[in-house]
């Protein structure tokens, strides 16, 4: 009787098993709701990029501006930083031609190092008397100098937050006001910031956070409205400048708990925040979507035409003015979903622009509990009518149930500026509908999994011989070492191609590369990957070279004396041709850290290849050749371990992506005969 009954239960379960399958699944599918894995969310956030690009925010005047410190404004008024007295300047007339209010995308957070009394400081212990010193003494502070134009103008000036010991907290400009919860349990917390200097922070209307909220894959989609540093609430830049734009003095949090806000008991957050007549729409964490336009040059003004007085005054006046830079080498790039080199203060326009429009993108509160419900909507739609429409119509069930949520999502973004998942309903109902039709066709297919089984066994006797005999040729990941990485990079490229045709392109670039892999396979080193003109190269791997960063150095010397061979050669073919020519030239970053080097990428196809900060560091040194003039920049690192190569200091520079500033040098040549043989051509160069 027992045998009989479970046999019954069996024949039962068989029938109904396309119905009890896909219950473990919505399980599961409800607890990646609940813990919302890294992975969901990424790919949520990419069909929402894909949203943005699809229909960015359409350009409208509005009165927000950049003041632009570009490359034409860095050659006409010197390099950056310029002085602080430079920047008062800019300050005033941006007042005097009206400017509302005035936000620094700049960190001012060093003494300005061209005051006269700090170029002197030494000096006056070794010539005391003399009336020079005195009379650099006496000059004004240059800080003092723009603080007195902060005070004469409304400026708001930025802070950058930190992770590191807090030592000075940021001088805050307004009040808060709560209703509901309190919004530090929800804001990004920062336990330290790096303030602008004390007298300029408090000559200053305003003081805002300059942070923007990075994804893990490193794309800037929301700022962050507003930011505890030690425990206490501070504005956004943008967001301060409306304050003070308004002459408000108190922002007002709203949070569920308040009244008018509906949260069914529950703590959800923050959900507005009001300043002056303008009330902003946010996310639980008071953060904000960047609803972004395409790139429009209408939002730039450059800085050398506002200190000449050629700007158009009406392109200053009654406008919220963000004074930032473009320039290379000190933008700070913060990729978005519609610019992948965006500048901060473009960002900060941005969100100034939706603020003011109220052309805002949001994520409503409620979007999760509607798509879970959307979700079993579709689970049970699939289990319902899958049994009932047969093996031919499967395909279209499937798609039924991706449709409606991309569909929908999409309308709601296209209408209300909502932003809903359509990515995990639609993973839900098409595992759903994976599983379930696997079940009803389990006996159709039996044969055919058959056929795959035997298959199978018949090749994996020869791959598992192959993977026993040589496993490490297919084992993904790594190891950590230490390596010298280079990077080369034709200088101009770009202008070099245009002039050539596709074949003479081939033809160059083989040309180029040849002699420069055979200078690099010769220094033990291991050519990485091309990039059109460039080439990626690192040291000390596969194969150990305890003298990586000296046979590195003498790669790039070698580099630079192959590129001289090639020009004479391309001089003289052009002589002969009687065409004019144009010399090429290159820049090499090299630097050595430890990174991760092994077999990257997927299951069907890797490369060996390097992977880490220093080997990023290595591609913004080969960047930097064109700031400084130079065609070979060394790390510190790198340098450190050549003692016998002939090196030049070039500067304290802050490398992108680094919070500290790295000495970087210019590689000579290989000795002392070598730098000075240089220095008499950098002699004989700067006489002529």
């Amino acid at each position: 009787m027992f045998k009989e009954a479970m046999r019954r239960v069996r024949r039962v379960l068989s029938k109904q098993l396309h119905y009890l399958v896909p219950l473990p699944i919505l399980l599961l599918s409800f607890l990646a709701w609940v813990s919302e894995p890294q992975a969901l969310v990424q790919f949520r956030m990419a069909v929402f990029d894909e949203f943005l690009r699809l229909k960015p925010r359409q350009y409208e005047p509005v009165p927000v501006r950049i003041v632009d410190i570009d490359e034409e404004s860095i050659e006409r008024f010197g390099q950056w930083p310029w002085p602080r007295t430079l920047l008062a300047k800019l300050v005033q007339r941006l007042n005097e031609l009206g400017a509302a209010v005035i936000g620094f995308d700049i960190l001012l957070i060093d003494p300005d190092r061209t005051t006269p009394a700090r170029v002197i400081k030494g000096l006056e212990e070794i010539t005391p008397d003399d009336p020079i010193i005195a009379r650099f003494a006496g000059l004004p502070d240059h800080d003092q100098v723009l603080a007195e134009a902060f005070g004469h103008a409304r400026i708001v000036i930025g802070f950058a937050p930190r992770s590191g010991e807090l030592t000075r907290s940021p001088q805050a400009k307004a009040s808060f006001a709560t209703a509901g919860d309190d919004p530090l349990m929800w804001v990004p917390q920062y336990p330290s910031a790096a303030p602008a200097l004390p007298m300029l922070e408090g000559a200053a209307a305003g003081n805002g956070s300059l942070g923007t909220l990075l994804e893990h894959d490193g794309i800037a989609r929301r700022v962050p409205l507003l930011t505890a540093i030690g425990g206490k609430l501070y504005p956004a830049l943008a967001l301060e400048m409306l304050r003070v734009a308004q002459n408000a003095r108190t922002y007002i949090v709203k949070s569920a708990g308040a009244s008018g806000v509906s949260a069914f008991g529950e703590h959800t957050g923050i959900t507005a925040i009001k300043v002056g007549n303008i009330t902003m729409p946010t996310g639980h964490d008071g953060t904000v979507w960047i609803h972004a336009t395409p790139h429009r040059s209408e939002r730039f003004v450059p800085a050398w035409k506002i200190l000449d007085g050629s700007a158009d005054p009406d392109l200053v006046r009654d406008n919220a003015v963000i004074v930032g830079t473009t320039a290379e080498g000190l933008k700070e790039f913060r990729p978005t979903p519609l610019d992948p080199a965006a500048s901060g203060a473009e960002i900060h326009a941005q969100l100034l622009e939706q603020m003011l429009l109220g052309d805002n993108v949001e994520r409503p509160d409620w979007a999760r509990g509607a798509e879970v419900v959307f979700m079993l909507e579709i689970a049970l739609a699939i289990v319902l009518l899958l049994p009932r429409v047969g093996a031919r119509w499967t395909a279209l069930v499937g798609a039924a149930a991706v449709a409606p949520a991309l569909l929908g999502s999409w309308y709601a973004y296209t209408t209300y500026n909502w932003l809903l998942d359509p990515v995990f309903p639609s993973l839900v109902g098409g595992l759903v509908y994976l599983s379930s039709s696997a079940v009803l066709f389990l006996r159709a297919e039996a044969e055919r999994r058959h056929v795959r089984h035997a298959f199978s066994r018949y090749l994996a006797p020869s791959i598992v011989a192959q993977l026993a005999e040589h496993p490490e040729r297919l084992k993904l990941g790594g190891e950590s070492r230490e390596l010298t990485i280079m990077f080369s990079d034709i200088r101009g490229f770009t202008t070099i191609s245009e002039a050539l045709d596709p074949q003479g392109l081939t033809t160059f670039l083989n040309r180029y590369l040849t002699p420069m892999t055979d200078v690099i396979l010769s220094n033990s080193g291991t050519v990485d990957k091309y990039m059109a003109d460039g080439i990626m190269a690192f040291w000390n791997a596969p194969l150990a070279d305890p003298t990586h960063a000296e046979h590195a150095c003498r790669a790039a010397l070698g580099m630079r004396s192959a590129l001289v061979k090639l020009n004479d050669a391309w001089r003289a073919e052009a002589q002969a041709a009687g065409r004019p020519f144009r010399e090429v030239r290159a820049g090499i970053g090299l630097n050595t850290g430890h990174c991760i080097v092994g077999n990257l990428g997927s299951d069907q196809r890797f490369d060996y290849s390097v992977l880490g900060d220093d080997a990023n560091v290595a591609s913004r040194l080969e960047g930097q050749t064109k700031t400084y003039y130079v065609d070979i920049i060394v790390g510190e690192r790198t340098a450190d371990q050549v003692p016998d190569l002939a090196l030049l200091e070039l500067d304290l520079n802050q490398v992108l992506g680094k919070t500290k500033p790295v000495r970087i040098f210019f590689l000579l040549g290989d000795g002392q005969k070598s730098c000075n043989t240089f220095m008499h051509s950098m002699k004989l160069e700067f006489v002529n």
